[in-house]
Order: structure tokens, then C-alpha cells, then sequence
């Protein structure tokens, strides 16, 4: 026989539900106030890079407006894969944030088809859309090329005579050419190296002929006269670049490659911390000082929904796919 009459019975079961329900409270509330204690913001690139300035250019204001400290961790290696792989798997609590680039997101999953260990689709949740930057053309300041198309015609004249830098195969510096290549019907030589400083000092010297560059590293050559910018990846004329011409308006209709960071965190992660960080975000992106320190990088602010973060993954994987199918290029 129960110990309890039927009165008390359900007054030990009401008490049980407000239990219940004050937990829930308490754990709605533990959640509202997030964030409670330092964000973790992950860079897949070394202290240094543009990737990480950029970082730190948006992580500063962001402590300040959620007040808690957001630090930058830089977890370099495998062009950016590693440190990718590694916010990918964190726990989606909106500790932690990732600020990668293109690469990473885009052509990875393509090139490292069995290697990779993580999908970016599946795997990480967009937030926004920090900046973006052409890629610049660049030859050596003695070249007898002035522009795209005397460039074609000379590799034309003796195809697989003129070489180009790259920072390895499979990078933006690789199948920007690889386009160009198919788009021109030109055939050239790549030489990679380890990174841009190296791609930039060997064609100052003459020991290649071209490169698709990072304009933050090259521009500084350029304004000394030791390189010479032949045209900009972007399909529009950049306001951080003016008078460089873009490949489009050069006879390459079209011809874009376009650098990019962005903001995910893990999949899984609450949407009001989603759509607090894409707010917040956003909003630091208009401001005046950090547009300054994204220009000095050649980089325009790009905020953007989570939505069409996600709409220029998909469509940038399916551009760029085609070309590294139609190089065969695999990095497995």
C-alpha cells in the first residue's frame, strides 16, 4: 500500500514538476547567458598571416561586446586543414570559433577526398563572411609582357617556355593559372615553393616568369618598381587595388578568383549564438578602424548572412572542382 494518500500523492507530484521546471528554468538561463567564460577563436594559419590579422582585427572589438576574452589560436598546417579539422570537431557550445579561408572550405574536400576528416558542409555551421580580396597577376619588372594578353602571346610563341610560382599544387596560386591555362589555351610550367615571400623574391629575381599572388605580399614589390601587376582576379575593378585592370576586362570574361575569410563554428552549435555572433560581428565589420586594417591587406569587408556564406561554399566548390578534375589533381 502506498504511503501516501491520493491529496498527498499529487502535491509530492507537484512538487516534483516544479522541480522540473525550475531546472529548466535555471538551464534556459545558464544558456541566455552565454558567453560566460573566454571564446576561442581558431586561425588554421600561422601568427602573422593575413588570416590571423584579420583574426585579431575582429576578435579584439568582439571581447568587447560580448565581455568575455576572445583568443586567437593558431593551429597551422596542411593548408589550413588541420586546424580546420580541429574547430570541426569541437564541442558546439559557441566556445569555439573559426576564421579560416577558402581554401579549407572549398577545394580541399576535393583534393583530399579519403585524408581530409572533416565536410564543411555537414561539419561546420557558417556565420558570416569577414573579407574578401582579388589575386594579382605579377610578373618580373623587366618582363616584356605589359599586360594579359602580351603575356598569352609570348607563352604562346613557345609553349611550356614560360614558368609560374605557385605556394603548391592545389592552391588558389595553382588553379588560378590552371585557368588561365585552359581559358587562354597556353600551357606553362609550375614551380612551387613554401610559401609567398619565396614566389615573390624568385620572380623579382627572373627565376620565374609569373605568379597569381596574394596582393598583401606583392604590392609592396610592385610600388617599388622590382614587380609589375598585370591584372586583378576580381570580376569587378577593386577599390584596394585601383588601377590595376581585372582579367575580365583583359579578353578572360568571367575569370575570377577571389580570396575569402569567413567565420563557422562547430555544427550543432545553439542558434541565438549564431545569430548573436552574425549580428555582433556584422556590425564590428562596418566599423572604421577595422575597414582600415582590412584595407591594409587589400581586403574589403564582407559581412553576410549565414545563409549566403553557405550559397558561396557550394558554388565556389562547384567552380573550382571543375578545374581540378580536369587537371586530375589529387593531394590524397
Amino acid at each position: 500500500m502506498s504511503r501516501f494518500s491520493p491529496l498527498r500523492r499529487r502535491l509530492h507530484l507537484s512538487i516534483i514538476g516544479l522541480a522540473g521546471a525550475g531546472a529548466l528554468l535555471v538551464a534556459g538561463a545558464a544558456q541566455a547567458a552565454w558567453p560566460e567564460r573566454p571564446i576561442q577563436m581558431v586561425v588554421p594559419f600561422p601568427a602573422g598571416s593575413s588570416p590571423d590579422i584579420l583574426a585579431r582585427a575582429v576578435a579584439e572589438p568582439l571581447a568587447k561586446e560580448l565581455g568575455q576574452a576572445v583568443v586567437v589560436e593558431n593551429k597551422p598546417g596542411a593548408g589550413g586543414n588541420i586546424g580546420t579539422r580541429y574547430a570541426s570537431k569541437a564541442k558546439p557550445d559557441g566556445y569555439t570559433i573559426l576564421l579560416t579561408i577558402n581554401g579549407p572550405m572549398v577545394t580541399a574536400p576535393t583534393l583530399y577526398k579519403k585524408s581530409l576528416g572533416y565536410d564543411p558542409l555537414k561539419d561546420l555551421a557558417p556565420i558570416t563572411l569577414v573579407g574578401t580580396s582579388p589575386n594579382v597577376l605579377i610578373v618580373p619588372a623587366n618582363s616584356p609582357a605589359a599586360n594579359v594578353q602580351e603575356f598569352v602571346k609570348l607563352a604562346k610563341e613557345d609553349p611550356g617556355a614560360l614558368n609560374y610560382g605557385t605556394v603548391g599544387p592545389g592552391s588558389s596560386s595553382h588553379l588560378g593559372m590552371a585557368m588561365l591555362e585552359h581559358q587562354a589555351d597556353i600551357k606553362l610550367q609550375q614551380i612551387p615553393y613554401s610559401g609567398f615571400p619565396q614566389v615573390i623574391t624568385a620572380i623579382i629575381g627572373g627565376d620565374i616568369d609569373a605568379g597569381f599572388m596574394v596582393p598583401g605580399i606583392a604590392m609592396t614589390q610592385v610600388a617599388s618598381g622590382k614587380a609589375r601587376a598585370l591584372a586583378i582576379t576580381s570580376l569587378e575593378p577593386s577599390d584596394v587595388l585601383p588601377g590595376i585592370p581585372t582579367m575580365a576586362e583583359q579578353g578572360y570574361p568571367g575569370f575570377e578568383s577571389i580570396s575569402w575569410d569567413a567565420i563557422f563554428v562547430p555544427a550543432g552549435t545553439p542558434d541565438d549564438i549564431i545569430e548573436t555572433l552574425n549580428k555582433t560581428i556584422g556590425e564590428i565589420l562596418q566599423r572604421e578602424d577595422v575597414r582600415q586594417k582590412l584595407a591594409a591587406l587589400y581586403f574589403t569587408p564582407a559581412a553576410s548572412t549565414p545563409q549566403a556564406l553557405t550559397d558561396l561554399v557550394v558554388s565556389e566548390k562547384k567552380r573550382w572542382d571543375e578545374v581540378i578534375e580536369r587537371l586530375g589533381l589529387s593531394l590524397d
